[in-house]
């Protein structure tokens, strides 16, 4: 694929960032493409390898050398059409998947790997500007009727599948806009808002209708839902956020993540406020508990609030600075990661449990830490104290949210507190209700999210037609 002799002729190149001091002033995306000369250079670098272990690295089996051979040979449109065929957004894979496919590329064990995740989104973002992404509505309709419960990628992935199948799609999401984490835990200067709801306005032209403000369990019942529709799919994803119950939890200025990074979201669409208290890091010490993308996320907005000093825990002991390619080769490795809000500026502390919080007139003002072992057990002696005037936990998600919904119809959860349905059918323990992406698998990533959601409008149409033409 690509330049037969291209991966031992070019260097390998990426796309660049805006430099930190003029990045910090803004919220918008910061990403500097690479022009399409270098762009045709980098899917030159593609290895005609035989067996390409980046299929099976991306989750949605993007069809990876054919399309870097499209782009060499400036084919551009064809590349297109190859990405859609696997994946309904690689607009939104192509800016925050952390690229697994690329960990899995045969020229990763020897050098660096083909920049694919960069040619991704080079290709979808040229099919927009040419106008290429167009409206596939059904040539005919089948005359049934399927709820979505949740506008993350997941359900907007499988509810564009199924209406181009012909079905009357209606999909619940129970805040003013559609994306679920995508619209608000994914800041703007990762992935702005905008390739959203051109998405939305394409699957609106498809024949899917939109049901904002629907709280699924809360303000409209799940069981009414499931008796107006042929089939439901559950897609709310995973929003019971892991807590922290140590002494002082129940101090002001303590916050889950998902609290904090939304506020944000909102203020920069222009979007009302909820009546909740603001959040912000301006001029405080802000203390980011949690390693993980959410946490970055965090620190980035953080910085651009103009927090005074930002410092980011994790327990774990901090990771080796490069993998051994022999041996996790073509799994995604454990190494040292720097994200580029880390770069904007954060105080990484690795190793590291906090024991309680303390404070004065009810607001937090310190951390009480101490460092573990590796085995997890607090070294004695080790205790330091960090000053705090916001906390963010951004520590993960257990579950879906069981109460509401989920306890009102009563569907059988896995050992986890997930949703249970397998990968085949996707169906809960109720026949007509079906669940994928993280409310079904827990926490995870985007593209699985997509990749569920495709999966489950396959099982859905198979199982309301008897068969089915939609992609696995």
């Amino acid at each position: 694929m690509g330049k037969i002799t291209g991966f031992l002729e070019i260097e390998h190149e990426d796309r660049h960032y805006q430099p930190v001091a003029e990045r910090l002033k803004h919220y918008r995306e910061f990403l500097i493409p690479l022009p399409e000369a270098e762009t045709r250079d980098q899917a030159a670098r593609c290895m005609d390898c035989g067996i390409p272990y980046c299929h099976t690295g991306c989750p949605v089996n993007n069809q990876i050398p054919d399309w870097n051979d499209l782009v060499y040979k400036n084919e551009w449109e064809k590349a297109a059409r190859n990405l859609h065929s696997t994946n309904n957004f690689p607009e939104f894979t192509g800016r925050i998947c952390p690229a697994p496919c690329e960990a899995s590329c045969t020229l990763n064990i020897i050098d660096q790997p083909v920049s694919i995740k960069t040619i991704e989104c080079a290709i979808i973002d040229r099919a927009f500007a040419e106008g290429w992404v167009k409206p596939e509505p059904p040539a005919s309709k089948t005359r049934k009727k399927i709820a979505v419960v949740g506008s993350g990628p997941a359900g907007l992935a499988a509810a564009q599948q199924l209406a181009r199948a012909g079905h009357d799609v209606h999909l619940y999401e129970k805040y003013a806009r559609a994306g679920g984490l995508l619209r608000y835990g994914i800041p703007d200067f990762k992935m702005e808002k905008h390739h959203v709801e051109r998405r939305v306005a394409q699957m609106e032209a498809e024949g899917v209708v939109f049901h904002y403000g629907a709280h699924i369990g809360v303000n409209e019942p799940i069981e009414k839902l499931v008796k107006a529709h042929d089939a439901v799919l559950l897609s709310g994803g995973a929003e019971k956020c892991r807590d922290l119950p140590i002494p002082g939890r129940e101090f002001k200025g303590i916050h889950f993540a998902m609290d904090f990074l939304p506020q944000q979201n909102r203020r920069v669409s222009g979007e009302p406020a909820e009546k909740a208290e603001p959040i912000l890091a301006t001029g405080k010490h802000v203390i980011v508990i949690g390693g993980g993308d959410t946490g970055s996320d965090c620190i980035g907005t953080s910085a651009r609030q103009g927090a005074l000093s930002i410092t980011q825990l994790e327990i774990m002991p901090q990771p080796p600075l490069h993998e051994d390619k022999m041996l996790t080769w073509p799994d995604w490795p454990l190494k040292l990661r720097t994200s580029s809000s880390q770069e904007e500026g954060v105080e990484r502390e690795f190793a590291v449990m906090t024991q309680k919080f303390s404070g004065e007139n009810g607001h937090v003002k310190k951390l009480h830490c101490i460092r573990v072992d590796d085995k997890m057990k607090p070294a004695p002696g080790s205790e330091f104290e960090l000053k705090a005037d916001l906390v963010l936990l951004a520590l993960g998600f257990v579950h879906p949210v069981h109460e509401g919904m989920i306890k009102n119809l009563g569907v059988k959860l896995d050992a986890r507190g997930n949703v249970e349905a397998n990968v085949v059918a996707y169906q809960t323990s109720i026949p007509k209700v079906f669940a994928a992406g993280d409310m079904r698998r827990g926490q995870s990533l985007v593209v699985w999210a997509i990749r569920e959601g495709r999966q489950a409008a396959h099982a859905i149409d198979k199982f309301l037609m008897g068969s089915t033409t939609l992609p696995r």
